[in-house]
């Protein structure tokens, strides 16, 4: 069979796993905290025969880190991070890392996210506070102030270099190297009454599905075309 063949079947299934990263994109792009999915892709070359082939590989995919819009809400539950940071949380299957600071307090005053996910502080506990105190105040560095008590801080972390990050549990991230607690907040801190939006563009992630679709048609088309040209060869031997 001709080589061309594999080649555009490799070609479809690499722009199918993009348009499907994509399409994720856009659909959560009003999810808080949610990280946009990207993908890259490398040359596969085939020495099996007397010419070299080159294939599309399967393609890689990678979380975006960065920064999603930050909006006013004026909740005091509601924080967000500026700079290269990330909350802890902890998960059904372990702790996770979330942009998404959006919280409410359980009965036992355990602050969680709105899936009931515990926040951590800086030592690795559930964030707890007082269900009937007062006026609760967070500053820069992530310290939690509750009628006029110091009840701990939020631990923020930083992912390090070169880290893989995969999909948790809701818009969290898992890593699979130690995330690194953060010391230095002349540039990284927190903010209380706001929350950071998806950073995904919708506008760009809209225009990539656009182009993905053209270029699987433009695929699928030269497919055809040596599908055709196969049958007509073969009618030709069989002297049809």
């Amino acid at each position: 069979m001709q080589s061309n063949i594999y080649v555009g079947l490799s070609a479809q299934l690499a722009l199918q796993r993009r348009l499907d990263t994509v399409a994720n994109n856009v659909a959560n792009a009003g999810t808080a905290g949610y990280r946009a999915e990207q993908m890259s892709f490398e040359e596969v070359l085939s020495k099996s025969g007397q010419t070299a082939v080159s294939f599309v590989s399967q393609g890689r995919t990678h979380l975006s880190t960065e920064g999603g819009e930050i909006t006013q809400t004026d909740n005091p539950l509601d924080i967000a991070v500026r700079g290269d940071a990330w909350l802890a949380i902890q998960t059904p299957t372990g702790p996770a890392y979330t942009r998404d600071g959006r919280m409410q307090m359980r009965a036992d005053g355990v602050l969680t996210n709105l899936a009931g996910d515990p926040f951590l502080d800086a030592g690795g506990s559930p964030v707890q506070l007082d269900p009937d105190g007062g006026r609760i105040t967070i500053n820069k560095a992530g310290t939690i102030v509750q009628d006029g008590n110091n009840l701990g801080a939020f631990g923020l972390y930083r992912m390090p270099q070169g880290a893989n990050l995969t999909r948790g549990h809701g818009a969290s991230v898992i890593t699979d190297q130690a995330a690194v607690p953060e010391i230095d907040f002349l540039r990284t801190g927190v903010v209380q009454g706001y929350v950071e939006k998806s950073n995904v563009n919708p506008i760009l992630e809209m225009t990539h599905l656009t182009t993905l679709q053209r270029s699987f048609d433009a695929v699928s088309n030269v497919l055809r075309e040596t599908e055709s040209s196969l049958q007509d060869s073969l009618k030709t031997i069989a002297g049809s």
